[in-house]
């Protein structure tokens, strides 16, 4: 069986090699995720790693409609935004759905963000509302917009989550101000640097995220529902965190194991307290489980562990073939996706379907109800197999666009519905996708995504910066770090450490550059635009201590 191939108006188009699957109609995201909750009640959905409380699906379904019902009588309106600086916490999905449920547009801040960065997403969103903890407020204090703060604390000038829920709960039954919610109406407003390394909100429909649940969980069986416990570590303020993780576990009511953090004996604690089956995870993790010394402190036979999954940056094939020799009754699943669509390939089936396992080190197969192509990036000419081309999907999955950005959603999704993604990749004779670099010069610091173009924006604003470039170094525990080059004013004073410090002050602390150089000057195409390659080849061949690094 392989996937499909139309030739339209000369057009290569790949489509998956699985039959369709049904998309429902009319149903929200918070529905579809909580369908046939009641008949799992009492088992639970959501417990903290650490902490170990708990919420059963009854509590789920029961709190999801006390948030709706609490943030409509605040005035929550429908389209409006919430943004949400939370840590990994058991309330977020919760919180996620009740926003959604209500109308309301969810929007997950990085709570490690540097308080000008959550202020943009905040500004950039028209955002009504923001959730936040005791810890976070210090950074949404001064933004001008009402506070709900969860937890014990009691702040001052904010709204009080537990009160809220309670004068929900005194409100009862007879209160009236839901609008009805559509499919088709936004439900979440990720941000996302997209193709060109500026933060973007990227407008996302209930419609866009059921659809993509129904692709991507298309090789669960009935056999698996209520039986997988699933580790929440990656962020849920990203898109595959909240529906990756979250949603697509709870959709088939299994069980979220909630870290708010990485730290290598909780986290195997917690794989072999909480007997965690799947864990999504990104590929420093890997390195961690692989090469720390503290791994051999545990007592590995008692890992029910039956799968990990990395989506967030390229695995190295090394360290695939070494975390398979320490872990041999471990799956390492790989899969592809981006904000503006969510999933697109998965590299695992359920082999007793006949479904496929994928080739190592490629990211997978398509998934059902998607179409890919490749294209040269200069002509826009589709290519055939094994032809690598910037990879464009098309699909119900794909963004309504990017909010209040008509420029970037034109540069971004073609008049044919084609999103094209920035990244280079081929598919071979089997149907097996693989990602080979990108358009895009994005970094991937542990899993996330550092903007170059935001990082040379920050040094530019120093005064005695003259120009500036960014570009990504291989790092074998990081995966990627930020690299400067660097042209001072002449007169200028300050060293290399200064100018990196400057940056550290004005940014999260993994966006900050770890290894900065002086240079008379930043090589340039004709056009004007910075040749990041040839610097990262540069970069490649100089030994580091010609850096100042941290």
């Amino acid at each position: 069986m392989t996937e499909t191939l139309i030739q339209e108006e000369e057009e290569y188009v790949f489509k998956s090699q699985f039959p369709a699957v049904a998309v429902p109609d009319n149903v929200t995201l918070p529905e579809f995720v909580l369908q046939d909750a009641e008949l799992y009640a009492d088992n639970v959905a959501i417990v903290e790693a650490i902490s170990g409380k708990e919420y059963t699906y009854g509590k789920v379904v029961r709190d999801v409609r006390r948030v709706a019902k609490s943030l409509t009588s605040l005035g929550l309106r429908k389209g409006r935004v919430v943004v949400v600086v939370l840590p990994n916490v058991a309330e977020y999905p919760i919180i996620s759905l009740g926003i959604m449920a209500a109308g309301g547009v969810f929007s997950g801040a990085n709570p490690s963000a540097h308080a000008s960065e959550i202020q943009k997403q905040v500004e950039l969103s028209d955002a009504k509302l923001i959730i936040s903890s005791g810890a976070t407020y210090e950074k949404v204090k001064d933004l001008k917009v009402p506070v709900i703060v969860i937890g014990e604390e009691r702040i001052e000038s904010t709204i009080s989550w537990d009160e809220l829920l309670e004068a929900a709960d005194r409100a009862g039954s007879d209160f009236v101000g839901y609008e009805a919610v559509k499919q088709t109406d936004l439900c979440a407003l990720p941000f996302s640097s997209g193709t060109t390394g500026t933060s973007k909100g990227v407008m996302l429909t209930h419609r866009n995220l059921v659809a993509n649940l129904c692709s991507s969980l298309f090789s669960i069986g009935p056999d698996m529902v209520g039986h997988v416990t699933t580790l929440g570590l990656m962020p849920f303020f990203h898109i595959y965190g909240i529906t990756g993780i979250c949603c697509a576990t709870m959709k088939n009511k299994g069980k979220v194991v909630v870290m708010g953090r990485f730290e290598l004996r909780m986290f195997l604690n917690a794989l072999i307290t909480h007997e965690v089956i799947f864990a999504p995870i990104v590929p420093p993790i890997m390195l961690a489980l692989v090469k720390n010394p503290v791994v051999d402190e545990f007592d590995l036979s008692r890992l029910k562990l039956r799968a990990v999954m990395t989506a967030a940056a390229p695995l190295a094939p090394e360290l695939l073939s070494s975390f398979e020799d320490k872990f041999p009754g471990v799956q390492v699943q790989e899969a592809y996706g981006l904000t503006e669509h969510s999933c697109i390939t998965l590299t695992h089936g359920d082999p007793l379907k006949g479904h496929v396992t994928a080739k190592k080190n490629s990211v997978g197969f398509i998934l059902p109800n998607l179409e890919i192509k490749f294209i040269d990036p200069d002509t826009g000419r589709s290519l055939p197999r094994n032809t690598p081309g910037e990879v464009c999907v098309r699909s119900q999955c794909v963004m309504q666009g990017y909010y209040k950005n008509e420029e970037e959603t034109e540069r971004t999704i073609d008049a044919k519905g084609w999103l094209h993604t920035g990244d280079i990749g081929y598919i071979d004779d089997d149907g097996d996708v693989f990602i080979v670099d990108r358009i895009k010069e994005m970094i991937k610091y542990k899993g996330f995504q550092v903007a170059p173009a935001e990082l040379e924006a920050i040094l530019l604003s120093h005064p005695s910066v003259e120009d500036a470039a960014v570009v990504p170094l291989a790092d074998e525990e990081a995966g990627e770090i930020p690299a400067a080059y660097v042209v001072m004013n002449p007169n200028a004073k300050e060293s290399e450490e200064d100018i990196m410090e400057f940056v550290a002050t004005n940014v999260a602390s993994y966006k900050r550059v770890k290894l900065l150089r002086f240079v008379d000057s930043i090589p340039k195409s004709p056009s004007g635009k910075i040749m990041r390659r040839l610097l990262r080849d540069t970069l490649e061949k100089r030994s580091r201590p010609q850096f100042t690094s941290t």
